[in-house]
């Protein structure tokens, strides 16, 4: 179970669906930085009574995972990402010291094996709790995207 407030007076609590079986046993694990690639393959294991849930989940090439960071206790407001040197609001980043601790990876679904989900993509930790699984969908044309501050600590890097 994961409880996280919005404010003093208002709170969730989330049950997790099931967790990430990964490669990655520490933070020092995952790729990060500028160039990084999330290419490790996990499975994401879901519970027996979420598995009806999968239904029709196969036709859909990648898969949004939004999770919980259980393994961080407190936030910043700004970070400093491994990819810049200076600091930016943690809004603007990647960090997992946030004021809700939910983490949203996009992987690519492999296949399926009952309620096992093989996919290449995890950047998250052995053993971590999965909130929600939504299809990747998208509609932004390439050409309307912008990378923010991350476009210039590239161009500053090369």
């Amino acid at each position: 179970m994961v409880t996280m407030s919005l404010s003093t007076t208002q709170s969730f609590t989330f049950h997790p669906i099931g967790h990430v079986i990964s490669p990655h046993r520490s933070t020092a694990d995952v790729p990060k930085g500028l160039g990084a690639q999330h290419e490790a393959e996990g499975i994401l294991r879901i519970l027996p009574e979420f598995a009806p849930g999968l239904a029709d989940i196969e036709g859909f090439s990648h898969l949004y995972v939004l999770w919980a960071f259980d393994r961080v206790d407190g936030f910043d407001l700004t970070a400093r990402p491994p990819s810049d040197d200076r600091p930016h609001g943690v809004f603007a980043t990647r960090s997992p010291r946030r004021p809700n601790p939910i983490g949203l990876t996009t992987v690519r679904l492999l296949r399926r094996d009952g309620a096992d989900l093989l996919v290449r993509g995890v950047d998250m930790l052995d053993g971590t709790p999965i909130l929600d699984i939504k299809p990747y969908l998208t509609s932004i044309p390439t050409e309307d995207l912008r990378r923010g501050w991350l476009a210039e600590a590239e161009s500053r890097n090369r």
